[in-house]
């Protein structure tokens, strides 16, 4: 997941010079879903999800799927795919917000500190230092990227929490679809009919490995996964994304690295680090009320 996720980044950048980016991100997630429901088809797993599972689809479809997705490729038309990757990975961060507003919990010295480190390291990469403000976009494209990371955090979140009655692999086309259809209507409203006499060979490669391939693959693998790990571990793994992305970036796009960025990268790290490791001593009341229940049932046969 890490691998394909950070590698899809500077591909994706190599697409938006011949696709608009809600396209895009359109034929993305319609290319993925239409694949998976063949897959789910396949396997006999093939079904309308239940009605208490919609809640789920719709958090994953138009928030991790749709926002994310949407205003990072937005995003990434107006700033390098170096910050732009990093930036939408701050996702760690918000986490911890999330879960402490979420379940009313004080939030730790270490949380505390995580978000200090890692906030900093943002406002730098964010900075004048860093960023020319004055070029068209620059700003904009900084918050999409932030406001998507918020919109992953809760994802994150819903998917720790929730009860499920269906596999993650019966509900992700699902999910794609509920994103891939607003993307293509936002699409069509803001920026025109798509223009297909520019697919070569090129492009189909690249939609093929950013739809298919990485898509279907990553959020799946994204949401089996989260049901087993807490919110903390689970944005953790995350991390080796934007690394992954940087330096592709910098190996097939020559993206240049200034010393400010790499201090700016150093810190979004190490405050994501220490949010995941506070998370290892604060379980979910989930995984509280299991071990309350093991706890119990063994007192119970003691005596």
């Amino acid at each position: 997941m890490v691998l394909l996720w950070g590698v899809s980044w500077p591909v994706t950048k190599l697409a938006l010079a011949s696709i608009s980016p809600l396209w895009l991100a359109s034929i993305r997630f319609g290319s993925a879903g239409l694949c998976l429901f063949g897959f789910v088809w396949w396997r006999g797993q093939l079904g309308r999800p239940p009605l208490a599972d919609w809640p789920i689809v719709a958090t994953m479809g138009f928030l991790q799927m749709m926002t994310f997705t949407g205003l990072g490729m937005i995003a990434m038309t107006r700033t390098d795919t170096s910050h732009a990757v990093l930036l939408a990975y701050t996702t760690p961060l918000w986490g911890v917000l999330v879960s402490w507003l979420a379940l009313r919990q004080t939030p730790t010295r270490m949380q505390i500190l995580a978000l200090v480190v890692g906030l900093s390291g943002t406002m730098l990469i964010c900075s004048p230092l860093e960023m020319d403000w004055n070029t068209p976009g620059t700003i904009m494209g900084s918050a999409f990227l932030l406001i998507g990371a918020v919109a992953w955090a809760v994802t994150i979140f819903h998917i720790r929490h929730h009860q499920w009655h269906t596999s993650p692999l019966a509900l992700a086309p699902w999910q794609m679809m509920l994103a891939a259809i607003p993307l293509a209507v936002f699409a069509w409203m803001t920026e025109g009919a798509p223009v297909l006499t520019i697919l070569d060979w090129h492009i189909c490669a690249m939609l093929l490995f950013i739809g298919p391939v990485a898509t279907s693959v990553c959020f799946v693998i994204s949401a089996e996964q989260g049901r087993r790990l807490s919110v903390f571990a689970m944005s953790n793994f995350t991390l080796g994304v934007p690394l992954v992305g940087v330096a592709s970036s910098w190996f097939f796009l020559g993206n240049h690295l200034t010393g400010l960025f790499a201090i700016g990268l150093a810190l979004v790290l190490l405050g994501a680090i220490l949010a995941a490791a506070s998370g290892r001593s604060h379980p979910t009341p989930s995984i509280a009320r299991a071990k309350q229940c093991r706890q119990e049932k063994i007192s119970s046969a003691s005596v």
